[in-house]
């Protein structure tokens, strides 16, 4: 039996998909965001990290353990806890990372025996994987989150470690092919908070189309930046600056007047 590595798994969740959810969080990351607020998913071992807990009105230090070997039938006993929220709101389960098509055979297998369960799944992808991993996973999925960081290689690769080009790819093939999708674009300061910008990741998603249900623009945040702090790991991000309000409303604008659903995510 499939074993995967993960790093926690958040009950009750709405912000991964439609209604009220279980997320898993798979470990492993094959890119290098500049503001991953998630450094804890980048290795595909599990890593040991500082935390601050309290006991008897005392803070102190204590060193865990970030990521734990699960087979998929004790995953299952846990989705299977909420079966009743996830068909009163519309709920279901959503697999994130980290990039949890990075464990195939595990994401696979969950998927599997979700739709057995009749459970509603949705895999949270930046879509930086080849080819046929992806369209493996897509195939078994009802939805998909699909990241969207920046149109220009040279912006992609600078704020990443990688190209773009196999995300484009991947993209395009969900046109006749893949599930839904929700496009997350995180808005960051520096990399790609411009008109232009948004404006060309418009342009690319047009191809798409129909298959687009919703886009959400995902504003830049620091709550990552402890995180580094804790697991001994230098943060390099050099983001300065924040997003204003003003600034998501005029960049919904750009996607609405294209005919686009678009909401800030949080």
């Amino acid at each position: 039996m499939n074993k995967g590595l993960i790093f926690d798994i958040r009950r009750y969740s709405v912000h991964d998909g439609p209604g009220i959810r279980t997320t898993v969080f798979l470990k492993g990351c094959n890119l290098r965001c500049a503001w991953c607020h998630n450094p804890e998913s980048w290795l595909s071992e599990p890593q040991p990290i500082k935390r601050v807990r309290s006991m008897n009105g005392h803070k102190h230090e204590v060193t865990e353990t970030v990521g734990k070997w699960y087979t998929a039938a004790e995953v299952m006993n846990i989705i299977l806890k909420d079966r009743l929220f996830y068909e009163e709101s519309g709920g279901g389960v959503t697999f994130s990372g980290g990039e949890p098509m990075l464990q195939e055979e595990f994401l696979t297998e969950m998927l599997s025996l979700c739709k057995e369960n009749e459970i509603h799944t949705a895999v949270d992808t930046s879509g930086f994987v080849e080819a046929e991993t992806f369209r493996s996973v897509a195939g078994r999925a009802n939805l998909l989150l699909y990241d969207i960081k920046s149109p220009d290689e040279g912006v992609h690769l600078a704020n990443t470690g990688a190209g773009n080009r196999q995300i484009l790819e991947n993209l395009n093939w969900i046109k006749d092919n893949g599930p839904d999708i929700i496009i997350r674009i995180p808005v960051i300061p520096g990399v790609n908070n411009k008109p232009g910008e948004m404006r060309n990741i418009r342009d690319i998603l047009s191809v798409v189309g129909n298959r687009i249900r919703r886009i959400d623009l995902l504003p830049y945040h620091r709550l990552g930046r402890q995180k580094f702090e804790n697991l001994g790991m230098t943060y390099n991000g050099g983001i300065e600056g924040e997003i204003g309000k003003d600034e998501i409303i005029s960049f919904m604008k750009i996607f609405s007047e294209a005919g686009f659903r678009v909401k800030k995510g949080g």
